[in-house]
Formats: structure tokens, sequence, C-alpha cells
């Protein structure tokens, strides 16, 4: 999720900072005198407005809700449902032995949703600035939850070879990785052909969560290769980006070092 949440560093700026401060904002229209205005103030800069050196207990309770606020919003709570979503899907998924169409089908509903909501919440949070630091690192947890809970119950119940859900695992496993090794030199763009990748392992796994027939089980054996290629075309993509990035932050670093020296 672009956009940035938190600013560190001595004297760093917070999402809930710029909410605050938004606040301020709104508190002064109504007048400088305004209580609402006052506690909010009192709360940022730490002490009591009236002069008595300390934060007033309505400010700070006005400071939590602003940092609640900042936490409980839409795109988040999007977030939490898919997470709570795998364990159900965990639970209809093998229910009744895992070959029962009846709760197959419930378990693609909650597969569905949980890729449904992996589209809109980064929207809502890109368009709204809502982007918070749990945000950051619970969405893509819980985009990789929902899809390797589903590819281990599809090969556990020989749905779908070992082997696809290793490369596809792997790959995910091993571009977070890789994102993380590079950060220092910048931040690897989420590309094209990722989220290609993206729709085609959703739509095939969701094929393969189904208890398809006949032309369709064929149909799904066609949309899982196509998500393998993908996955694999996208991962060599990014580790050669990876490699790019390095280089380039390694260049910049040394001319850097070179100039301060001369």
């Amino acid at each position: 999720m672009p956009a940035a949440d938190t600013v560190s560093g001595a004297g760093g700026v917070t999402g809930a900072d710029a909410v605050s401060g938004a606040a301020d904002g709104a508190a002064s229209d109504v007048g400088s005198g305004s209580a609402a205005g006052d506690a909010v103030v009192g709360a940022e800069a730490g002490v009591d407005v009236e002069g008595e050196g300390k934060t007033p207990r309505g400010g700070k309770i006005a400071a939590a809700a602003v940092n609640q606020a900042s936490v409980w919003n839409i795109a988040n709570l999007l977030t939490m449902l898919r997470l709570v979503l795998v364990p159900g899907f965990v639970a209809l998924m093998l229910a009744d032995g895992g070959y029962d169409p009846a709760w197959r089908s419930l378990a693609w509903a909650a597969f569905a949703i949980a890729m449904i909501t992996d589209l809109f919440d980064g929207h809502l949070a890109r368009t709204y600035n809502l982007v918070t630091d749990f945000g950051k690192i619970a969405d893509p947890i819980a985009d990789k939850a929902i899809m390797g809970a589903a590819l281990i119950c599809l090969s556990a119940l020989g749905d779908l070879p070992w082997w696809v859900t290793g490369v596809i695992l792997g790959r995910e496993l091993g571009v977070t990785l890789l994102r993380f090794l590079v950060i220092r030199y910048g931040v690897i763009p989420a590309s094209r052909g990722g989220k290609l990748k993206t729709l085609t392992q959703g739509v095939a796994v969701g094929m393969y969560v189904l208890a398809l027939t006949g032309w369709l089980a064929t149909l799904r054996w066609w949309v899982m290769a196509a998500a393998v290629v993908l996955t694999v075309v996208t991962g060599l993509d990014y580790v050669k980006q990876a490699i790019v990035l390095r280089r380039q932050g390694i260049a910049a670093r040394k001319a850097a070092l070179e100039e301060k020296e001369a």
C-alpha cells in the first residue's frame, strides 16, 4: 500500500499526527476558545492549554480517539476480515472429508470474498489516505495466508500437485524476502505482470476449490498452468529488478562518498 503512513526520524510526524493536525484546523475554525480544539492542541503539544504544565484528561481521550481512527478504518477492517476468513475457509474446505460439493461451494465463497476484499482495501487506503503501519504489515500477510491455505488444502486433498503449491508459495516468500534485502536501496514496484499473476492465481485456485467436472475441470488445468508460468516469469523479473536496484544504490552511495571526500 503506497502513501507514507509514518515519517521516521527525530521529530518524525506520524499518520496520527497528521489526522490530529486536521482536527486542530477544524477546531480553530470554530474559535480559539473551543474546548474540542483546546483538547486536541493540548494533547499534541503535551502541555495543559490552561498553563498547568500537563496534558488535560480530555486531551488524552481526544488523542486516543484520533489514534484509534488511524487504525480502525475501512481498509484495515477489510484486511482483518481476510485474516478471519482463513481459518473459516480451511474448515469449510476440509469439512466432511473435503470432497462434498456443498462444503466446497461454501469454501469457494469464502475464498472469493477474501480475494475481492484484497482488490478494495488497497484502493481505499490509497484514495482516502488510510494507510497505516498495521495495514502495511497485515495486508500482505492476509494475501499470502488465504492463497497459501487454499493451495495447501488442495494439495493435501490430492486435487493439486505439491510441486505447483511449492512453486507458487516459494515464489511469494522469495519475492517478499527479496524486497526486504534491497529495501535499503529502494522499493521494487508492483508490475502489471505481477497484478495479472495475482488475478490468474485467484481464478485458477477458485476453480480448483469448486468441485468441477467435464470440460470445466480441463479448463481449470490450463488456467493453473498459465498462473504457474506467470508466477515464474514475474518472479524472475523481480530478481532482475532487485539486482539492478542494488547496483544503482551501491553506485549512488559510492558517488556520494567520493563527492564528500572531494
